[in-house]
C-alpha cells in the first residue's frame, strides 16, 4: 500500500505537488482557515462533531466512537460517490484533519485500499499552522518593498490596482482583508477573513513572489480592519523605500466619493458609522457631520474627515513608523482617474 506521511514544514514547499488538497475536517473548521487550495470533504459535519462531542461528554467515549464511526463512513462513501469514481489512478492526493488523526486516516485508509497514492500531514492542521506561523518572518524578509504612502483618497489603491494590471508584484492587504483600513474602512456585506486565514492569504501570496523583483504595497498600519498584519511583515515594510502619493484635495475627495458610493447611497449607514468617530472628534462635530450627510452634504463632510481628522494622523503615524518616509519619491497622477494612475504605473515600472 502506498499511504505516506509529509510533515508540515515538508507541506510548506510541496503543496503543488499534489492533484488535489482535501481538508477532512467539518465546515466551520475548514472556513475559518484551511491549507491554501484545499477543498473541503468533511468526515464529520458541523451538526454531526457536535453530537458525537456531546454523547462523548455525557455517556461514553465508546458510545461517542460508534455514533462517529457510522457517521464517518456514512459521510466518506458520499464523498467516494460524488468525487472519486472519476479519478484515474495516478490521482495523489494530500489529506488532513486538525491533528492529523482519526477524520483524516479514515478517508485516507479507504482511498489507500482503493490503490490510491495517498499522504496524509503529520500533526495536521495544527501542525501546518505552526509551521507557517514560523515561516512568515523568513519569507516577509527575503523581500525588497516599494511601500506606496500617501493620505487617504491619494489612490493608493487605484495605483497598487494598476501595477498589478501591467505584470508588477503587488501584495494587496486591504483585498486580503475585505477592509480598507479606517474606522470607515469596512465594507458591506462582505464579512472579514479570521485571523488565520488572512495569516494564510498572506503567506500564499510571499511565498509566489520572485525575490529578485521589487514587491508594491501599501503603507498599512499594523491592523487592517480586525485583522492584524503579520510583525515580520510590518517590520520589513517599515524599513523599506517609500513612494509619495500626492493628489489634489479636490480630486481626493472626488475619489472617496466614487470609492465609498454606498455610503452616498445609503446615508444612514454612514452616519452610523460615522459614530464611531464620537470619542476621537467629540459628539459636537459628529453630530453635525451627520446632519449634513442626512440634508445631502456628503462631500463637505468628506473634506473635513480628511482635513481635520484623517490627514494629521496619517502623517504623524508615517512619520514615526516608515524610517524611509521622507526620503519617499512624489508621485503626481494627473488627476484621481483609472487612466491616469496605469500612466503612472507604467511610467513608474518603465523608470
Amino acid at each position: 500500500m502506498s499511504l505516506e506521511r509529509i510533515s508540515a514544514g515538508q507541506v510548506l514547499g510541496s503543496l503543488s505537488s499534489f492533484s488535489d488538497i482535501i481538508d477532512a475536517r467539518s465546515e466551520g473548521e475548514y472556513a475559518e482557515d484551511h491549507l491554501p487550495g484545499a477543498i473541503n470533504w468533511p468526515s464529520l459535519h458541523d451538526d454531526e462533531r457536535k453530537l458525537v462531542g456531546t454523547e462523548y461528554k455525557q455517556i461514553s467515549a465508546f458510545e461517542a466512537k460508534k455514533r462517529g464511526a457510522a457517521l464517518v463512513a456514512k459521510n466518506i462513501a458520499a464523498h467516494i460517490e460524488r468525487e472519486v469514481l472519476g479519478k484515474p489512478r495516478e490521482w495523489q492526493p494530500l489529506i488532513y484533519c486538525w491533528r492529523g488523526g482519526k477524520r483524516s486516516g479514515s478517508l485516507a485508509l479507504i482511498l489507500d485500499q482503493i490503490g490510491f497514492r495517498v499522504t496524509l500531514v503529520d500533526g495536521g492542521y495544527k501542525a501546518f499552522r505552526a509551521a507557517l506561523v514560523a515561516d512568515l518572518p523568513q519569507l516577509a524578509a527575503r523581500l525588497h518593498y516599494q511601500v506606496v504612502c500617501g493620505t487617504t483618497g491619494s489612490g493608493k489603491t487605484r495605483l497598487l490596482q494598476a501595477l498589478a494590471q501591467q505584470g508588477a508584484q503587488v501584495l494587496d492587504l486591504e483585498a486580503l482583508a475585505n477592509h480598507r483600513s479606517s474606522v470607515l474602512g469596512m465594507i458591506p456585506g462582505v464579512p472579514q477573513p479570521s485571523q488565520k486565514a488572512f495569516d494564510s492569504l498572506i503567506w500564499a501570496r510571499l511565498r509566489g513572489f520572485d525575490a529578485a523583483r521589487p514587491v508594491y504595497i501599501e503603507s498599512e498600519s499594523k491592523k487592517v480592519g480586525n485583522v492584524a498584519v503579520p510583525e515580520g511583515l510590518i517590520a520589513a515594510m517599515r524599513a523599506s523605500p517609500c513612494l509619495q502619493l500626492d493628489l489634489p484635495e479636490d480630486e481626493r475627495v472626488a475619489l472617496l466619493l466614487e470609492d465609498y458610493d454606498f455610503f452616498v447611497k445609503d446615508s444612514e449607514f454612514f452616519c452610523d458609522r460615522l459614530g464611531a468617530l464620537t470619542e476621537a472628534r467629540g459628539k459636537e462635530t459628529v453630530h453635525d457631520w451627520q446632519a449634513r450627510v442626512r440634508g445631502g452634504d456628503i462631500a463637505s463632510v468628506v473634506r473635513e474627515l480628511l482635513v481635520k481628522h484623517y490627514d494629521p494622523v496619517y502623517l504623524q503615524s508615517m512619520r514615526r513608523n516608515f524610517s524611509h518616509y521622507e526620503a519617499a519619491r512624489v508621485l503626481a497622477p494627473r488627476d484621481h482617474s483609472v487612466a491616469a494612475m496605469t500612466a503612472l504605473a507604467q511610467t513608474l515600472l518603465t523608470d
